[in-house]
């Protein structure tokens, strides 16, 4: 926890941009019946049955101090589709960069080792020397800014039935315009000290 506390009170570096990663899913459903459309004193009408076309997989990253966000839609969430999208990150949004700060929940797929499972061992250590990365504990997803962003794209964005990949991608989008174009940036204030007072139980005790 300390580490990715120290890691957001980093002043804003252009050479070393902090960015968070995190991933969602959506669940796809198609109305069994068109619904009905709105008229005037009466709400588009949907049937509460549905039909399930699957999942869909939601990667987004953030620059929080700069206000950006990078997503992408895919129908699963491998390795593979893991390093494809931090490849992006290195060498279509931060070219410039000399290593991105990356601050990420502990998973599986979140490993530099994923690089190896997409790409030529030169071109994995490549990108693996391109990330500093900074895992999340456990319970402590919190940490990661990236959640925020998902939870506020959930509620925005894919409140809605959505039928396939493509419906969620052109929504996904055009959430991701709105929010960078109003340069909305997060403004953590949550500090180490501020964790070591109010979760002091999570300290040992030294008496």
């Amino acid at each position: 926890m300390e580490d990715v506390l120290e890691v957001y009170q980093r002043p804003y570096d252009a050479r070393f941009p902090q960015v968070c990663l995190d991933e969602g899913c959506k669940q796809l459903l198609a109305d069994k019946r068109e619904p009905l459309p709105m008229q005037p004193g009466q709400p588009e009408c949907s049937d509460y049955e549905y039909e399930r076309e699957g999942v869909c997989s939601i990667f987004l990253a953030c620059e929080p101090l700069a206000g950006r966000r990078f997503l992408r839609v895919s129908p699963r969430r491998t390795k593979v589709d893991w390093a494809h999208f931090v490849k992006d990150l290195i060498d279509v949004e931060y070219p410039q960069a000399e290593k991105i700060v990356l601050v990420m929940h502990n998973l599986n797929t979140h490993t530099p080792s994923s690089f190896y499972e997409a790409f030529a061992p030169e071109e994995a250590r490549r990108l693996a020397q391109k990330v500093e990365i900074h895992y999340t504990p456990a319970h402590g997803s919190w940490l990661n800014m990236a959640e925020i962003e998902l939870s506020v794209l959930a509620r925005q964005g894919l409140a809605e039935r959505m039928k396939s990949v493509e419906v969620v991608q052109h929504q996904v989008q055009a959430w991701q315009r709105q929010r960078d174009q109003a340069q909305i940036t997060i403004n953590w204030r949550f500090t180490t000290s501020d964790a070591r007072i109010k979760l002091k139980r999570l300290y040992p005790s030294f008496t």
